[in-house]
């Protein structure tokens, strides 16, 4: 009988792991994938570009079988530290309307190939604070949060529509009055309250995330694998029949209001409706770089 990883279409793991390496560390043993998102080996800076590549990547990694628990996870002391401003202006300078329905398409596909396409147990780890894209770690079946996580939503304030699936995800989880407060960028959620309200599982130390993460992966290993794929289908049902009846919706709100005002992505205007918390982190990081050109 044919082993599973000769499977003539099935994915080769040092393949993509070297593919994907520009923004996801890629590591596995025993069958736990851990994937650790990362710019330049630092905190991640959001970008149009790694958004595009986090498509194939979630379609590449649920197509391969010898994955059977996923650990999501990013780098250093922030979730997602900041937005790269230079490459979300290149982008608004595109003009061909065949490139630029990706605009549309990368966030569509980005979550629904990580909810469709990702059919093993996940566990999404938030390593701190950030102002964008939780949405991913909300998505796995647990999530883990290190305390000085601030949770909201910056469309708003920054002159968007809050449609990229972490509003829809806000709605889904916590209910629709504490959605509409988030959303409408009035309020944010400390680790704490996610923790009270069921939007996370556990909050702990940054410097203990990790290995509760991998303590969980094997206790799940435990099982037959086809006892944790089809409990993993099961725990996946709610989100992704949210995502499938709603999150077009969503998305294309979000985009066709950012065609009609014209006006690009505000990074500017977002960022200065950040928290006391991410303004921190900007400056943390703004400093470390100083510091390294020197």
């Amino acid at each position: 009988m044919s082993q599973v990883h000769d499977f003539p279409t099935m994915p080769r793991f040092e393949e993509y792991k070297k593919r994907f390496e520009k923004h996801l560390f890629m590591e596995r043993k025993d069958g736990i994938l851990l994937v650790r998102m990362h710019t330049d080996n630092g905190p991640v800076k959001w970008s149009p570009w790694m958004h595009r590549q986090l498509v194939d990547a979630w379609a590449t990694i649920g197509c391969d079988l010898e994955n059977q628990v996923m650990i999501l996870t990013a780098t250093g002391d922030y979730w997602f530290a900041m937005h790269d401003k230079e490459a979300f202006a290149d982008w608004d300078t595109v003009r061909d309307p065949d490139l630029r329905y990706d605009g549309l398409r990368r966030p569509l596909k980005s979550v629904e190939n990580f909810i469709f396409g990702i059919d093993i147990p996940t566990i999404g780890v938030l390593n701190g604070p950030g102002p964008s894209h939780m949405n991913f770690a909300f998505l796995c079946d647990i999530t883990l949060c290190a305390p000085d996580v601030v949770i909201r939503d910056h469309h708003f304030s920054g002159g968007l529509v809050p449609g990229d699936s972490i509003g829809l995800l806000f709605q889904g989880l916590l209910g629709t009055k504490r959605a509409g407060s988030l959303l409408y960028s009035i309020n944010h959620m400390t680790a704490q309250q996610a923790l009270e309200y069921g939007l996370v599982n556990e909050v702990l130390p940054r410097e203990k995330l990790l290995d509760r993460a991998w303590e969980i992966a094997r206790e799940i290993m435990k099982q037959p694998l086809s006892i944790r794929r089809m409990t993993s289908l099961l725990v996946k049902r709610p989100l992704r029949r949210l995502i499938f009846d709603d999150y077009q919706q969503h998305i294309v709100s979000e985009m066709y209001a950012y065609v009609l005002q014209g006006a690009g992505h505000q990074i500017e205007k977002l960022r200065s409706k950040f928290t006391d918390v991410e303004k921190k982190l900007e400056k943390e990081l703004g400093e470390g770089k100083k510091h390294k050109g020197k």
